[in-house]
């Protein structure tokens, strides 16, 4: 069984196929964290809390009970009455107190994973997945705490969620509710995170657990290019594919806190959820609040088993879209080929061209709507620009249609510009403070998504674009953070949960746009990848990675993202050269196949390519058609790392039954007087044999001797190899 209960010792055993998390309840109070790693069989284990120690448990040396509070591995530690770490709810009364002890009352075991209220989640049959409910409740404010367990069969996952009753007679101010934490003793830890900005996001960064707390996290109103709602632990050391890792990651789409905490006894405690900071969410009586799901994994394989198990379950249990197993249509986009500066001319003329070529579908970008003729004006005023696009965006798209293409739409639903007729209408649907000048961000404010009056205008006004034209695609956008956080909606004491109800609203709209839609392919994308996680992931299969398009500098930022998500995930293009961000001049070939790993499409003006680079993008779909299923489905392996300082860039993908490889490798710079190498792979069978470019290798040379990489004759140099059982 996925979940048991041994009454005896007290002690939950939650099993994935290879790990067990384990709970203790103490005193017959509190839930403390007993274990998680590798699978065990026994629930006699309770030893590990090491009770009969100082401070002892609060029943055998009540006077040191603060001592007991700030040293035991709580399992949900709460604020205010003696433990002095990061705590993972803080709820204030209507005195202004801040404390709370919620007592272990029971728990339930179903089968099935719940749905969690306007939230994205995983998601899971009954046969698969069972849930454990640890009810616990503070009989001072009347407050139940609901941990919620959710325990994968089929991938080693343990989702977590937190559900807040107020059963009082009293509103309460819920502060913080983070949802996980994990309490171990240090094990020399390096945390990992990825890190960045605009144009260079996800990052890999691998630090030292030191003593206090290290931290990621946003509180920009998204989950932004410069945090990833991700965090793990690894033993020193820990490699691709050896050492143990300890990971959280943040279904959620907003401001998130992910923390390592250091004590001076050497303990190490991981907390992940909603950042507190610009949250409060009144309760009343009878009311419910419940806090986004984190996915936690544990993996003694280092961190290709962890990187693969993320893959496991988004594609599995996450990502619901039916161009979830479907090939992805190669597609052009005309925003780097002439940003605002086109007319319906202009885009038949790109489109004629790339449907010769074999694109598949046309996207629109920014520009096609109200007097947008640069980004100074008209979010909100989601009317096709007649002088540019005389016949309307319904011909336009059938004539794309005509072509033999799909046809799509950029669109930017959350924002609303000072120039536009939607903001001279209703300036108040903008999140502003009363009496303060709203802070703008290329040249636009944000609209209030927390007042459903405005999510049900805008909605509206998109979907009636699309229902009055041949539209396969839309490209969600968002190009901006959130600030002066206020509602003109919300009262005084409400005005802290802004931030919330407005990732609630975003995914209001996006549920509504898939269920009346249901065949559309959705792309998300916030100025790039400021949005990319995994709540997005729920309602859209890919998202746009990153602004930055140069194939070289996609390297760390697709390496990065490769480590959680998969590669049908990462949205990813061939950009002209020199590249429009870094003005690099990177190989066409280099930047076709780097593309490859991902959902491939081009972002130029292919009317102005030469004959060469004509034939080299007929040659690229038909070989991202040849493997796009093997890339799409493939387990993937990280193989080299240019930003570790190795030789060269290079990653695989291995089909399930082992018999098929898609191998890329990139040299970055080139050396002088330098041979070549043998780059090993990994993942094969190693008792089958595979064919590579016509030479014959069995599955371990390959693994343990690797294939032979001849020295590069330039910089950003890519090769790809295609293994094949024989």
């Amino acid at each position: 069984m996925a979940i048991i209960y041994d009454e005896k010792e007290q002690v939950f055993m939650l099993n994935t196929p290879n790990t067990t998390y384990a709970i203790a309840v103490t005193d017959e109070t509190y839930l403390c964290h007993l274990y998680y790693g590798k699978k065990i069989q026994d629930s006699h284990i309770r030893y590990l809390l090491r009770e009969d120690e100082l401070p002892f448990v609060p029943s055998k040396n009540f006077r040191e009970k603060n001592t007991f509070l700030d040293t035991f591995p709580m399992e949900y530690p709460e604020t205010g009455m003696g433990d002095y770490r990061q705590s993972a709810f803080c709820v204030r009364d209507a005195e202004g107190h801040r404390a709370s002890a919620c007592i272990y009352k029971g728990y339930e075991i179903k089968a099935g994973k719940p749905k969690l209220p306007g939230m994205p989640a995983t998601f899971a049959e009954e046969d698969v997945c069972s849930t454990l409910y640890l009810h616990c409740e503070d009989p001072v404010l009347g407050l139940r705490l609901c941990l919620m367990y959710s325990v994968f069969e089929d991938v080693d996952v343990i989702t977590r969620s937190v559900r807040v009753e107020n059963i009082g007679g009293n509103p309460v101010y819920l502060e913080k509710v983070l949802t996980a934490c994990l309490d171990m003793a240090d094990q020399s830890f390096e945390w990992v995170s990825l890190c960045g900005a605009w144009a260079r996001e996800r990052h890999i960064q691998r630090l030292p657990v030191g003593y206090g707390r290290q931290n990621v996290a946003s509180f920009r109103g998204e989950s932004s290019h410069q945090e990833q709602p991700f965090i793990a632990l690894a033993t020193k050391g820990a490699g691709e594919e050896e050492g143990e890792i300890y990971a959280m990651h943040f279904v959620y789409s907003g401001n998130f806190l992910a923390q390592v905490e250091k004590n001076a006894y050497g303990y190490v405690r991981m907390t992940m959820g909603i950042h507190p900071e610009g949250f409060t969410w009144k309760l009343e009586p009878g009311n419910e609040f419940t806090a986004p799901e984190v996915v936690m994994t544990y993996s003694c394989q280092g961190f290709g088993k962890m990187t693969r198990t993320f893959h496991e379950l988004y594609r599995n249990h996450l990502i619901r879209s039916p161009y979830l197993h479907k090939a992805r249509p190669v597609l052009i986009n005309n925003w780097e080929a002439t940003y605002f500066d086109f007319d319906e001319k202009k885009l038949l003329e790109i489109a004629r061209e790339a449907s010769e070529l074999g694109i598949e579908l046309f996207v629109l970008d920014d520009g096609w709507f109200g007097k947008r003729n640069s980004d100074n004006c008209s979010l909100g005023d989601w009317k096709v620009n007649r002088e540019k696009i005389p016949s309307g965006i319904g011909k336009l798209s059938k004539e794309i249609n005509a072509l033999g293409m799909k046809f799509g739409i950029w669109v930017e639903p959350e924002m609303i510009s000072p120039d536009s007729d939607l903001f001279r209408a209703h300036p108040d649907w903008a999140i502003q403070i009363p009496g303060r000048e709203i802070t703008q961000s290329r040249c636009q404010y944000v609209l209030d998504l927390s007042r459903d009056e405005i999510v049900d205008y805008i909605y509206e006004q998109i979907a009636e674009v699309l229902r009055n034209a041949e539209i396969s695609y839309v490209k969600w956008d968002m190009n901006r953070q959130l600030t002066t956080i206020g509602s003109a909606a919300l009262p005084a004491d409400r005005q802290g949960e802004l931030y919330h109800r407005y990732v609630l609203g975003v995914y209001r709209l996006q549920e509504r746009l898939i269920t009346e839609f249901p065949d559309l392919l959705l792309e998300n994308c916030s100025g790039g990848g400021a949005r990319f996680d995994p709540g997005m992931l729920y309602y859209s299969p890919q998202i746009w990675c990153s602004d930055d398009t140069d194939a070289v500098e996609r390297l760390a930022i697709q390496e990065g993202t490769a480590m959680l998500y998969p590669l049908s995930c990462i949205g990813a293009h061939v950009s002209a050269c020199p590249n429009h961000i870094v003005g690099r001049v990177t190989p066409f070939e280099t930047r076709g196949q780097v593309a490859m790993a991902g959902t491939f499409g081009y972002e130029l003006d292919v009317t102005k390519l030469s004959e060469e680079e004509k034939e080299q993008v007929k040659e690229q779909i038909q070989c991202y058609h040849m493997y796009q299923e093997l890339i799409r489905e493939g387990d993937y392996y990280r193989l080299l790392s240019s930003q570790q300082m190795q030789r060269a860039d290079a990653w695989m993908v291995v089909d399930r039954e082992k018999k098929k490889a898609l191998i890329w490798c990139v040299t970055v710079l080139n050396a002088p007087n330098q041979d070549g190498f043998f780059l090993k792979l990994k993942g094969l069978d190693s008792e089958k044999i595979y064919r590579i470019n016509e030479k014959e290798y069995q599955g371990d040379v390959l693994m343990n001797c690797g294939i032979r990489i001849k020295p590069a004759t330039k910089d950003f140099v890519s090769r790809m190899f295609y293994a094949e059982c024989i």
